[in-house]
């Protein structure tokens, strides 16, 4: 993330007539863009059709050659662990061995809920974590929100972690995990943290591979790795790899990994895996077996064929259609804001993100005038649990499905709107004094 925003800037330390002369311009540019009839949106991040296009051939892969590399009949039932070269791509886009693997079905959310759901209820790393007081989850923010809906969803309360630009603050994780007997898991986005698009530091990922040494017991590291291989620039940057720190601190157990396919082929219709410890991975399997006989191995099949060998390669033609985005966004905030001291943004070197930060207690009015002149914006406060930012300054751009011209001029509407309410905002306290 940039510095720290000031208060002693150049808007800041403009007089009232100077402001109010601003206030007229921007407005006037604001009232323009409001009778532009946009209708433009950066809420969500999924792929664009042109980087699902990447993905075609998947379609009639298999060319009537259903049977996997141990001889299994993908057309058939069984199999929860996935076929073997599922497996293997999973592993190479994880960084771990075919055997710490279960490929599943399309979606990693899923096994992230039924990961939550095993360990709150029957025990996954220990005994089931509501024989004991309400349990609490340790959710870094900014945050994804689907960890918080899930989190809420199953009954578990949430303390907010302030993020860093090498990852959650772990002074202040490991302090709560020591100190308070609830606290039972730890959400992380480690790569191209979603929203801030950070990754996390060496230090940082040895430190949360301990935790469990130091927590309760049944304690999980919640390693969502959803941005694995999303690079904008090969040879990527590099991850430490959070198993292996673990089995070095004897806390394999405590430590479960998710990732998926989704925003590297078909975002509905790809293959979901979590990653663990021999322990974990059994366990997970029996609750699997309750609720199905085998996950779709044609899928499973198809992927491995399309992607296998070639995860690289197909990451390098998603990020020559993404990277240019992010450019844009870059390109207008800091010829826009540059210099004004009003906003704060991130320049993540691959994910699906940018965030940026406005003066305190402005993010909502921000969405909302941008709103107004026609694009739609994630909701301020999304990135916290419960949807509450405290601050509310944060706002989480996902650029990746509109087209590049759409959003080139989201981004200058954006601009706009921070301004104008920056401005608005210093007027007023100017003249309150």
């Amino acid at each position: 993330m940039t510095a720290p925003l000031r208060h002693d800037g150049a808007l800041s330390g403009s007089t009232d007539a100077e402001l109010a002369a601003r206030e007229r311009e921007l407005e006037r540019r604001y009232r323009v863009a409001c009778g532009s009839n946009l209708d433009l949106d950066l809420t969500r991040g999924k792929p664009s059709a042109d980087q699902l296009a990447l993905s075609d051939a998947l379609d009639g892969i298999l060319d009537g050659d259903y049977t996997a590399s141990d001889g299994t009949d993908t057309r058939n039932y069984g199999g929860l662990r996935g076929i073997p070269e599922a497996r293997a791509l999973g592993a190479e886009i994880m960084g771990l061995r075919p055997d710490q693997v279960i490929a599943a079905g399309n979606s990693s959310l899923t096994l992230m809920y039924l990961t939550v759901d095993t360990a709150l209820r029957h025990g996954l790393n220990g005994a089931a974590w509501d024989d004991g007081p309400p349990v609490r989850a340790l959710c870094p923010v900014p945050g994804y929100d689907r960890h918080f809906t899930l989190t809420e969803a199953l009954g578990i309360r949430m303390t907010p972690i302030g993020m860093t630009g090498d990852g959650p603050d772990m002074d202040r994780v490991e302090a709560l995990v020591e100190s308070d007997p609830s606290v039972k898991c730890l959400w992380c986005v480690p790569k191209y943290s979603n929203p801030t698009g950070c990754i996390y530091s060496p230090d940082t990922v040895r430190r949360v591979a301990r935790l469990p040494q130091r927590a309760s017991e049944g304690f999980l590291v919640l390693w969502d790795n959803a941005y694995a291989v999303h690079d904008f620039d090969f040879p990527p940057p590099p991850l430490e790899n959070v198993l292996e720190c673990a089995a070095e601190a004897g806390t394999e157990d405590g430590v479960v990994l998710f990732g998926s396919t989704s925003k590297i082929s078909f975002a509905g219709a790809g293959v979901g895996f979590v990653g663990g410890s021999p322990n974990t991975l059994d366990r997970l399997e029996a609750r699997m077996s309750v609720m199905t006989v085998g996950h779709d191995k044609v899928n499973q099949l198809r992927h491995a064929r399309f992607l296998g060998g070639r995860v690289r390669e197909q990451m390098r033609a998603h990020g020559a259609r993404v990277r240019p985005k992010f450019e844009a966004i870059e390109r207008i905030l800091s010829e826009s804001l540059g210099g004004l001291d009003v906003a704060a943004w991130t320049r993540p070197r691959g994910g699906y993100f940018v965030t940026v930060n406005t003066l305190p207690h402005l993010a909502s009015e921000v969405v909302s005038l941008a709103g107004a002149a026609g694009v739609t914006l994630t909701p301020a406060g999304a990135t916290h649990p419960g949807g509450h930012d405290p601050e509310d300054h944060i706002i989480r751009l996902a650029p990746t499905f509109a087209a590049d011209d759409e959003v080139e001029a989201a981004t200058e509407i954006l601009a706009l709107c921070i301004e104008l309410a920056s401005v608005r905002k210093l007027l007023a306290t100017s003249r309150a004094k």
